[in-house]
């Protein structure tokens, strides 16, 4: 099959644009406009950073027994008075929610306006947009990067108790169906697409964190892969760090999101499982556009990072991939969100991923 044919399926990547959720904004409803600029195809629901309850990792922590959110700060008080009650009615409302989707709509699992406003807003435009985008981009949270993210009354990280992090997993796996749930029925082509977002998977193996194991990552990811896709979509992970990448290339996940501005060279030196998570039709979100580095974004350019690009997908043909089933197989991304950027800076980084999907569509038609 020739190039051509590969970029007629209109619901594959194609080097289409597709975004991490972080954007510099205050307001949810020019973010929801900025992306559809930016991203028409794929759009994803923004994450505003600058509102206190829309940080990476508090985010989706509603629903969490024991959750003390206070100004300063938000925690697990496992030792507060009725905690263990609370505990028995999260798994109520957990095997509740997990056989019944009319409950888990409404349910502990569900989104809400005061962390998640740019959900309810992109659903909102989607509705009334016409023609509908190819697929949406939704996230979540990683277990991983939840549970050093946040600690219990003593300061201790809740990955390391057994009880909160299985509540955890759970409760991510549930915000997770229920977006896929809230998305399908709005009448995009390609089923919904929920990552992962896992930037602290890159703290397994650290002297630090020596206890986290390989088996309790892939055991955390895994179940909420599987819960993804028991709901009809797909799942991805994104890793805007170095780390094991083999963990990932390893797992069930449709796609990957990766920083290919910082760590291509890192990633190819798995070779063997990148070729195989290829081989079965793996995604890749490549995310050649830098957003970690403001210097970087300065720097840059269209020009510079489509050089950068062509080399690094020349090392995977030498590798023996098919460079046409590699571009079709492949989203063109920032390396991470934008959230911590200037509105300028990312409104640069946003332009150069646009620009960059286009020289590489332009070429192939």
């Amino acid at each position: 099959m020739g190039l051509k044919e590969f970029f007629m399926d209109a619901c594959s990547p194609n080097c289409r644009v597709i975004l991490i959720g972080s954007l510099p904004f205050d307001s949810h409803a020019e973010a929801v406009k900025t992306i559809f600029e930016f991203a028409p195809d794929f759009p994803v629901w923004p994450q505003l950073p600058m509102r206190s309850k829309e940080g990476m990792v508090r985010q989706f922590l509603s629903g969490m027994p024991g959750l003390v959110d206070r100004e300063d700060r938000f925690f697990i008080d496992s030792g507060a008075d009725g905690f263990e009650t609370q505990m028995a009615g999260f798994y109520e409302s957990y095997f509740k929610a997990s056989d019944d989707d009319l409950f888990l709509k409404d349910s502990r699992f569900a989104l809400e306006m005061d962390t998640a406003a740019g959900f309810f807003d992109m659903v909102n435009s989607l509705e009334h947009r016409n023609p509908k985008p190819v697929g949406i981009k939704g996230q979540v949270t990683g277990p991983v990067t939840t549970g050093i993210g946040v600690t219990d009354q003593r300061g201790r990280n809740i990955f390391f108790d057994d009880n909160l992090l299985d509540v955890m997993v759970k409760l991510l796996a549930l915000k997770a169906k229920w977006q896929v749930l809230q998305l399908k029925p709005l009448g995009c082509e390609q089923a919904p697409m929920i990552f992962i977002d896992e930037p602290g998977i890159v703290s397994f193996g650290s002297s630090a964190y020596i206890s986290i194991s390989r088996e309790m990552v892939m055991a955390a990811l895994q179940e909420i892969i599987d819960t993804i896709h028991q709901a009809g979509g797909l799942a991805g992970i994104h890793i805007c760090a170095n780390g094991d990448f083999s963990l990932v290339l390893e797992s069930d996940t449709d796609a990957i999101s990766f920083d290919a501005y910082s760590y291509f060279d890192n990633l190819v030196l798995y070779k063997q499982q990148l070729l195989g998570f290829l081989e079965k039709g793996g995604m890749l979100a490549w995310g050649i556009v830098p957003t970690l580095d403001p210097e970087a974004v300065d720097m840059e350019s269209t020009e510079t990072l489509m050089e950068r690009f062509e080399m690094q997908l020349d090392t995977l043909i030498g590798f023996g991939v098919a460079g046409q089933a590699l571009l079709h197989q492949t989203f063109v991304a920032p390396a991470c969100g934008a959230g911590a950027l200037t509105t300028d800076r990312a409104l640069k980084v946003l332009e150069m991923t646009r620009n960059i999907s286009q020289k590489i569509q332009y070429r192939i038609r």
